[in-house]
């Protein structure tokens, strides 16, 4: 939020306060002031000496004053410039410009009313009117078609005020002539940034409230009296409130004969400083009211309304929209609505979008003599909801989606009224229109001096927390030790019970000043450390993980089903109602698809990459909440070690280096009975080269190299890309064997044995064989070599294995032989295996 000093004076008085004390003061008690711009006002001398980002210009008292124009003359060699006759109070001046505000006085004799105007002298220091962005230049003698020029009335651009220069800045009657303008109207902005726990400090008022309290001055709170006139309002308009949680108070308002016309440049440049587009008398009104004290506005143009009623009364109603039902709002975008979207309509159609931006039709124009308006309660989640589902951030919903109390919608709807009747002219009719089915219960805290003290570590009597408090609004009563605080009606932040509690204590905090409070120990008694094994299992994984070398990615959980398709995943998907891009519309349905998303953005940057994610998927469900899952995928291709000076390879890993990795992360978590079952069952794995990891027989996951078919939707190298996906329920679930063992005291007996045995037999079946039959006295059995040629014959395999007998006494060669023998028979019955060779170690 933007906020000119001179507006914040208006409610608090800041004589003796640096603009840089006040934005401290500000940021320190949670309202962060990111910018500090100056218009007009003396710049700080040494602006290094405060955090805050400042710029701006400072306008020269002696070169930028106010004068007025008395005469405008025709150019004698140009159509679109013109000769100002200009009066500073001390003497007459003939300026040159080019403002086309300005010709419609041309030629015209004697102004019977002058124009007061900015007016710089030789010298003075401005923005240049005509260069893209800020540019400051400094103001030269020179002639133009003839004519000698050493000074310019000034334009809102060149003086820092906006972007605004096609016309010169036209002021009002109070400008006192020969006065310097920074004294006129020199200012500061301030560039506060809102929390939504600072709502109500979204306005003048507010942020008034707020320095008042930290600065210990009195808080000026606007005086609104209205003159009323006419018929009332009572009998003309009706509201009806379909659904009090969605909009809980509607009041209107009525002033007839207004007159629409420019507000006055006070106004006008209060409001651009603050960030908005001047309109006229009557939008400026709103707009003004919604940031002097927070309750935004709308204005319709009551004949039109009464036109579409006819005869009857007007009838305002509020209800939720009908699915795809249409509004052009006042941007002039056809808006195609849902039932989380809010409306406010007459017996016809719709008029506005609730909180967020009102209907075409029903505007206020150049042609509107009536005024009807309006100023509402609505719910700020369904607020929140149509600002993001439509990408259409108001002020209004800016405000109204982070909360605005039902108590505000009277006052800002007399402010409203105040002003329309002062710029616009027009009479306001007697009453309002009060609908208020919903009136909130303010929230009354109870605490203790001990509170304080326990909570905060600062020792305040009951007096004191009574005074801190009573300074934004809280009504306090002290009985005995404990202090009563009844929430003051423009807080929607306080909460009943325990969280009222931590509310108010941090409001004291606040007021104390966050840097005032002294570092003390706990006082408490820790309660007691409650661990979380299923995060602890998951950091444990990633050690292992990242261990084996593999680096972790995270990955939005929010995809489309076009990228998923490329893995082969297809069917529903939990949909997002306001997604934030096209491009996140779902929640995701695989974890590996993230990865490979990852792998290929980052597959030409290295000579190889491995990585995993731990996380979560969504499968629809039949019950409100979708069906979430957590998962391991892991994804690798390239070479496993980079090449260097003393290292060339150009050796890419394969299914046998994902299958190593997987063995070594399941013995880290000591999983016994692995195994590995050849599948094609898993769409996106290519044909005999994925498998099945199975502890117990239960299945906890699958890899193997990618489909080709399905790496060509991908762009990747050559390189194979190697996946694996675990079910982390399933792997957490199986059973860990944490077995001790002696260390040894007597030698092992090692052998050597190569077998001879069909193609089609795995491994890991030999292995279990050879391990069964050996009994305990096997302690390792290693795999070291695999042959395929004509000594071993077609269809045949010779495996090569080192053995491990180890006893609890040392073996002799016969025990040894007899051990070996009882294996290879076995191997033979039941696998047809031949020894091809056997060696002693």
């Amino acid at each position: 939020m933007k906020l000119p000093l001179s507006w914040l004076n208006d409610f608090v008085n800041i004589d003796g306060l640096s603009v840089e004390e006040i934005a401290t003061q500000l940021t320190l008690a949670g309202l962060e002031v990111q910018e500090i711009k100056y218009v007009g006002m003396q710049m700080p001398d040494d602006s290094g000496r405060h955090e805050f980002k400042t710029t701006g210009i400072a306008w020269d008292e002696q070169k930028l004053v106010v004068a007025e124009i008395r005469e405008v003359k025709p150019h004698p060699n140009a159509d679109r410039l013109v000769l100002c006759e200009l009066y500073d109070g001390v003497a007459e001046h003939t300026v040159l410009t080019g403002a086309p505000n300005l010709f419609e006085y041309k030629g015209t004799g004697k102004l019977p009313k002058p124009i007061k105007v900015a007016w710089a002298k030789e010298g003075a220091t401005l923005y240049d009117g005509h260069a893209e962005g800020q540019k400051t230049m400094t103001l030269k003698r020179t002639k133009i078609r003839g004519v000698e020029s050493y000074s310019m009335v000034c334009s809102e651009k060149e003086l820092g005020i906006s972007e605004e220069h096609e016309g010169i800045i036209m002021l009002d009657e109070d400008a006192m002539l020969g006065m310097p303008l920074a004294d006129y109207m020199g200012d500061a902005v301030l560039e506060i940034d809102i929390l939504p726990n600072m709502a109500r400090c979204a306005s003048a008022l507010g942020v008034a409230r707020e320095l008042a309290a930290l600065t210990n001055r009195s808080l000026k709170k606007p005086e609104i009296r209205l003159q009323v006139d006419g018929d009332p309002i009572e009998g003309l308009v009706k509201v009806e409130i379909t659904d009090p949680a969605l909009n809980p108070r509607f009041m209107l308002g009525l002033i007839r004969d207004v007159t629409i016309q420019p507000s006055p440049y006070k106004i006008q440049r209060r409001l651009r400083l603050a960030g908005l587009r001047p309109i006229n008398s009557i939008v400026d009104a709103t707009n003004y009211a919604m940031l002097d004290i927070g309750q935004p506005l709308h204005a319709f143009d009551y004949d039109v309304l009464k036109k579409r009623a006819g005869k009857k009364a007007i009838k305002i109603i509020t209800r939720a929209a009908k699915q795809a039902e249409k509004l052009t709002t006042l941007d002039g975008e056809q808006r195609i609505l849902n039932p989380v979207n809010v409306l406010v309509c007459d017996e016809k159609s719709t008029l506005a979008m609730a909180g967020v931006m009102g209907g075409l039709e029903s505007e206020v124009t150049e042609k509107t003599k009536n005024v009807l308006l309006e100023a509402a309660a609505w719910n700020f989640i369904n607020t929140r909801r149509t600002a993001f589902g439509h990408n259409l951030h108001s002020e209004a919903s800016f405000r109204f989606s982070r909360g605005v109390h039902p108590a505000m919608a009277e006052s800002g709807l007399q402010r409203g009224l105040q002003f329309m009747a002062k710029w616009g002219g027009g009479s306001i009719a007697p009453g309002v229109v009060d609908e208020y089915p919903l009136k909130p219960i303010d929230p009354v805290v109870e605490l203790t001096p001990e509170d304080v003290k326990r909570l905060l570590g600062i020792q305040l009597s009951t007096q004191e927390i009574s005074e801190l408090l009573s300074r934004v609004e809280f009504e306090c009563k002290i009985k005995g030790d404990k202090v009563i605080v009844q929430t003051p009606p423009n807080r929607v932040d306080i909460g009943p019970g325990v969280i009222g509690l931590a509310d108010v204590l941090e409001e004291i905090a606040r007021l104390y000043g966050y840097d005032k409070i002294p570092e003390t120990r706990m006082a408490d008694e820790l309660p007691p450390q409650i661990g979380n094994p299923i995060n602890e299992w998951q950091e444990h994984l990633r050690d292992q993980l990242t261990d084996l070398g593999l680096q972790e990615v995270v990955s939005y959980r929010m995809t489309n089903p076009e990228r998923e398709a490329r893995l082969g995943i297809i069917g529903e998907y939990v949909r997002l109602t306001n997604p934030v891009a096209p491009e996140m519309s779902v929640l995701r349905r695989s974890l590996l698809s993230s990865v490979l998303d990852a792998l290929e953005s980052n597959a030409r940057l290295r000579e190889g990459l491995a990585f995993f994610e731990i996380g979560p998927i969504f499968e629809p469900s039949e019950s409100e909440l979708p069906l979430e899952t957590t998962k391991l995928a892991i994804a690798m291709t390239g070479q496993e070690l980079e090449s260097g000076w003393d290292l060339k390879t150009e050796t890419d890993m394969d299914f046998y280096d994902m299958k190593g990795r997987i063995e070594r992360l399941l013995a880290g978590f000591h999983l016994s009975a692995v195994s590995y079952i050849p599948t094609d069952t898993v769409a996106y794995l290519h044909p005999g080269k994925a498998a099945e990891i199975k502890v117990d027989g239960q299945t906890i996951g699958s890899f193997g190299e990618l489909h080709p078919l399905i790496k060509d939707k991908y762009d990747f190298e050559e390189a194979p890309i190697l996946v694996a996906e675990f079910d982390l329920v399933a792997m957490r679930s199986a059973e860990t064997a944490y077995e001790l063992k002696p260390v040894p005291v007597v030698p092992p007996v090692l052998e050597d044995i190569a077998l001879i045995l069909d193609q089609s037999i795995p491994a890991a079946q030999v292995e279990a064989l050879i391990r069964q039959t050996g009994g305990k006295v096997i302690t390792n059995v290693k795999l070291f070599d695999l042959y395929h040629g004509e000594q071993v014959g077609a269809g045949k395999k010779s495996l090569a294995y080192s053995l491990t007998y180890q006893a609890d006494k040392t073996l002799t060669d016969k025990e040894a032989e007899a051990i070996r023998n009882k294996i290879v028979r076995r191997l033979e019955k039941e696998l047809g295996a031949k020894l091809r060779s056997m060696q002693n170690k």
